[in-house]
């Protein structure tokens, strides 16, 4: 059983969680996952460690409500118990060699994108960090994506705050200039992590992608996970879930993470209905 020692809520459809998980604290990087299961018949879905404080021993997580065990999870409050938290899962980031980087986040994926410009700050690399939202109170770790990094851009699709476009166009605007990076970071929506590598890839800068396809067991046994990367199957809870974004197989990858959408479709009309 895994404490929650602190909650807050970060939007009307994302939450912050600091978890108690001493060992897992202990051993987790940036770049790295958790596999949770609330109760006894949840089932069990990945989270990517926000935050870690091994002094604390505490492990913090943050997600969207956009299913049923996400729902359930967000109707737990400090004190209450997460059954099952298993972790640190995946390859952690390589942060190392790298002096200056441009980390590109995409809505609730800017809760995975702020571990990374941490650790590569930390490391002491020169960190441009490029947060894209729909909207204005859509919004979310602004103050800490800042201490993050040298320079923080924030985006908006219809110009409520920040400035107004995609985080591809600000990129492009910081290539163009003459930024010259040793990486680019990108973790989002599929659609945009494809965006910015076609985009890096004209210029030449090694581009890493966080990719979250469907996800089971964490173990590459269920073969969920797996994706085309330079011709060659891997899978993203042990090979990944970071990757070149220049060699994975955009389309395969998009057409896989769809491919439940009428299935999760009406299990959100049944539980409306229930």
């Amino acid at each position: 059983m895994y404490r929650i020692l602190k909650k807050r809520v970060l939007n009307p459809t994302v939450t912050w969680m600091d978890v108690e998980a001493p060992l897992i604290a202990r051993k987790a990087r940036a770049g790295q996952f958790i596999i949770l299961r609330v109760n006894e018949t949840g089932e069990r879905i990945p989270l990517t460690i926000a935050d870690y404080d091994p002094e604390k021993g505490s492990v913090t997580i943050i997600f969207q409500k956009v299913g049923a065990t996400t729902l359930m999870l967000d109707k737990l409050e400090e004190g209450d118990y997460i059954l099952d938290f298993v972790g640190p899962l995946g390859r952690a980031t390589e942060i190392e060699g790298v002096k200056k980087v441009a980390i590109v986040g995409g809505g609730v994926g800017c809760a995975i994108a702020y571990p990374e410009a941490k650790a590569f700050h930390n490391a002491g690399a020169n960190v441009d960090m490029i947060a894209g939202f729909r909207s204005k109170d859509l919004v979310i770790l602004e103050d800490e994506m800042a201490a993050a990094s040298d320079r923080l851009f924030l985006m908006t699709d219809d110009g409520s705050y920040g400035s107004k476009g995609f985080v591809t166009e600000k990129l492009k605007e910081l290539l163009d200039g003459g930024e010259k990076y040793d990486m680019v970071f990108a973790i989002g929506p599929v659609p945009m992590m494809r965006a910015v590598s076609k985009l890096t890839e004209q210029y030449g800068v090694k581009t890493v992608v966080s990719m979250n396809p469907i996800m089971i067991d964490g173990t590459g046994m269920c073969g969920g996970c797996r994706l085309t990367v330079g011709g060659q199957t891997k899978f993203a809870c042990v090979d990944g879930p970071e990757f070149d974004g220049h060699k994975i197989d955009w389309d395969e990858a998009m057409k896989r993470l769809s491919q439940y959408r009428q299935e999760e479709h009406n299990c959100r009309l049944m539980r409306i209905g229930s």
